[in-house]
This record gives C-alpha cells, structure tokens and sequence, in this order.
C-alpha cells in the first residue's frame, strides 16, 4: 500500500473466477485505514489484491474532501479511470467503478451525473456493505451515503494474521469518528458525521491481535481522537488518557501514536499519559490553525492563541523532550497582515519539528464559504511561502540538533541499498542504518550521524542489544 498523498490496496470478486480490485486512497490515515478495512471486507468474498489499476476488474476510489484540490484529484482520476474502463469493455473485460470516503459522502449522486463510468458511490460509514453494493451495482448503479444505524466495527471481519504481517510492524486503529467542533472551514462533521467512539474492549482486542501478527507500533486514529469518550467493559466511560493506558498494557506494543487532536480535549489525564507511559512517543500532532485570536474566533476554533501556548508549556512540563507538530490556516477570509504575523509570532515561540500548512479553500456547504473579504490568491501564496519557510528552517534545526545523539529506532523495513534499514525515530523521523543483523520489528539504539533532506542516518550503536526483541 502506496501511502504518499495516496494509498494502494485491493481485492476481487470470486463470482466468474478470480477478479482484482485496487484501492486508491486519497487524503488523511484514516483514508489508509479505511483502505485496508475495505481489502479486509472482501476477503471473505474471495478477492485478491492487485496494486496496478489496469488489471483491476474493480477500482474504488477512496476519497478524501478536506480541500478542494483533494476533491478535484478525484474527478480527473475518474477521467483516466474512464478510459481504462472503456479499453477494457472492448477486449471483453469487465471494470466496476466505486467512489468511496467523504467526496462520496458529501457529493452523493452528483458524481453520478459528473462521472459516467462510476457504477457505486459509498460514504465512509457504509464500506463494510461493499460486498453486496458491488453486487447491487452489476444491475443499477447505486448511491449509499446514508449513516447506518449499526455500528461498522462490530460487522468488519478481522484481516487474516497473515495479512497483518504483510503490512509490517506498525498499524493504524481508528478508535474515534466523526467531530463535534465545527470549524466554520471544516466538511468532517458534515461527511464523518457526530463524534462516535468504539468500545474500548473491542480496540484492546483488535490490538491485542495486531500485537500477535507482529506489529510493534499502532497510531491510534480519529477526526478528533483525544475527543475520545468509549466505555469499557463494564460500561464505564474511558477518556483518551485511560484508554491510552489499557493500549499500553497489550503485551508486544512497544510504541504508541495518535492524530489527529484538539487542542480543547488536551485534558490533564491526557497530558499525565505523556508523562508516564514509555510507550507513548514523545511526539504530539496538535493542529492550531492560527496564531490570530481574531481568526480563531472566525474559524470558530473556540481556544486563543495563548490557551493553545498554556497547553504546549504543561505538556513540555510533563515531557521535556517531547517534539511538536501543527496544522496551520493561511488566507482565511479576512486575515490581514496583522493576522498573519500573529501566526508567524506563534511558530516562532513554539517552535514545530514538522508541520502541515495550506491555503484555505472554499468548502461547499460550510459557514466559512458564505464570508466575505475572500484573501486575494496571490496574497496566499505570498504567506504560505513565508510560513512554509520558516516552518522548514524550525525542521531542519531540529533534525541537525539529532545528529549525535542516540536514539531507539523501529526497524521497519529494508533500505535501498544491500545491508541498509530503514525504520522511525521517536520522533517520527525517517533513519537509515547500514546492518546486517538488525530484523524487522527490532529496535535497535542508533546514534545519529547525519541529517538527509527528508531523514537521518545513523551507526548502530556497538554492544547494545534491541530493546525488545
């Protein structure tokens, strides 16, 4: 599974033998989730994954709609998609087309009507009725974007063991869906729908069995993840700080992540989770969007610039060596200079080890489309360059200030060259080791010689056993 601003994963339909499916999948980690979950549904069914659309009997779009050009990815894949679809008619072959995630859920059958070639449109809370909506959409084509009564985690079938392993050492697990904020810019409540969480004993069990197949590291997901509210066995509500506990109690997960969060549900248990548990990184995705309180308030982000610089410092307190990472907003409407420099005031007190910025986006259907005062596009471009500056200088400084020191790093995967390891830091960094002992799923200390252009490189330390074998 390809995971750039996409991912790849697939299935096929036994009916008239063996057929393949591939998934592509658009946008956030949850899209990747969702991803496999759809490979996972239609196993059962007999089908068999392939990673290379033209051979695909069944292609599902797995779409994402936070930002316009997400959105219009999609349209112009359709295109491409389409002319597949017509080659294969002629030699006699069949091509069923799925748009599935939150374009589907927010356009419905005006993909339809743009699209031609798509034969089913499914939103992200229908996906584990895949097997029969294909089937449904030999005969007509179908649109199912309605929110269903059950809840999809209790009917998805559990991957194969050995479909786990081939998907490496770490994981993703949504745990939380849907948000409650409503950010005046944001479609999420709109297409994810309310804030629902799973039962904790299910997301133990789905980890314990994560655990089992191999994977060492689990990032736990959710549109607003430490907005976590589920019960426990007992029926007793859990916060994301305690269910973060029980996770670190499952026996062979040595690291755990989460993304994304708000900062209003960063709560003292959370933080206190940051302090006490090894296990959980020391590595916080806390987007804020603005430095502005006057943009804040517009975006209806309810927290100032200076409630969200109170957290940074009590979660510092609590983890000195924690890294930082955000989401920021440039050209909301009516951000003036001023606003702006707000914002960049705000990075430069922080200081990020990464982050994600964008150009705002007019999203359909959302209170910040109806505003005035749109910020000029060049005006945006001029920002984000300044903003993506900096934050790549902050980012460069923190990877050089690694180089001589030793780090654990999670052996993930073989590097490009005979002999090299690739794995992740504690801070989400890329290392590359030359070794020829280390397996897949150790973790090895590294001291950390150079920093790359997007990783590290380090020397295995001498005489120093994996920390968990």
């Amino acid at each position: 599974m390809q995971n750039d601003d996409t991912a790849t994963s697939g299935a096929a339909l036994p009916d008239a033998g063996p057929k393949k499916v591939f998934v592509k999948s658009y946008g956030c980690q949850m899209n990747v989730y969702d991803a496999q979950r759809m490979a996972d549904v239609l196993a059962p069914e007999g089908y068999v994954e392939t990673a290379t659309m033209e051979d695909a009997d069944l292609v599902v779009l797995n779409t994402c709609h936070i930002r316009e050009k997400a959105a219009e990815k999609v349209y112009s894949e359709l295109g491409r998609v389409r002319t597949l679809k017509r080659e294969r008619k002629g030699r006699g072959e069949e091509m069923q087309v799925v748009v599935a995630g939150c374009v589907a859920q927010a356009e419905g059958a005006e993909i339809l009507r743009r699209a031609p070639a798509v034969d089913l449109v499914v939103g992200p809370q229908s996906y584990h009725r895949l097997p029969d909506l294909v089937r449904a959409a030999r005969d007509a084509r179908v649109v199912d974007t309605e929110f269903p009564v059950e809840d999809k985690f209790s009917v998805l079938p559990q991957p194969a063991r050995e479909k786990v392993r081939s998907r490496g050492v770490t994981a993703f697990v949504t745990v939380q869906e849907g948000c409650d904020k409503f950010c005046t810019f944001c479609v999420v409540p709109y297409t994810r729908g309310a804030e629902v969480s799973r039962p904790v004993g299910a997301i133990v069990t789905d980890i314990a069995k994560l655990a089992d197949a191999g994977v060492r590291e689990v990032s736990l997901l959710g549109q607003n993840v430490n907005a976590f509210h589920g019960v426990d066995e007992k029926g007793r509500a859990v916060t994301f700080g305690g269910l973060l506990q029980r996770v670190a109690a499952v026996p062979g997960i040595a690291r755990i992540r989460y993304t994304t969060s708000h900062p209003r549900d960063m709560d003292e248990e959370l933080i206190a989770a940051h302090r006490d548990l090894p296990q959980l990184m020391p590595y916080l995705h806390l987007p804020v969007q603005s430095g502005s309180d006057r943009i804040l308030d517009a975006m209806n982000r309810r927290h100032t610039a200076d409630d969200y610089l109170r957290i940074i410092e009590r979660v510092r307190a609590a983890r000195p060596d924690i890294a930082l990472s955000s989401d920021f907003i440039v050209g909301f409407p009516g951000e003036t200079d001023a606003d702006f420099a707000d914002t960049m005031r705000l990075v430069e007190t922080v200081g990020y080890a990464a982050a994600f910025s964008f150009k705002y986006s007019t999203r359909p259907g959302t209170p910040a489309a109806e505003l005035g005062d749109q910020v000029p596009e060049e005006v945006k471009t001029e920002r984000i360059h300044v903003l993506q500056d900096l934050i790549m200088r902050q980012q460069r400084a923190f990877n050089a200030a690694t180089v001589g020191r030793r780090v654990e790093v999670l052996i993930e995967k073989p590097g490009r060259h005979p002999g090299q390891l690739g794995g992740k830091s504690p801070y989400l960094q890329a290392v590359h080791i030359e070794d020829r002992d280390a397996r897949i799923g150790d973790i090895v200390m590294v001291e950390i010689t150079a920093p790359g252009t997007n990783s590290l490189y380090g020397s295995r330390v001498p005489g120093m056993e994996t920390a968990i074998a």
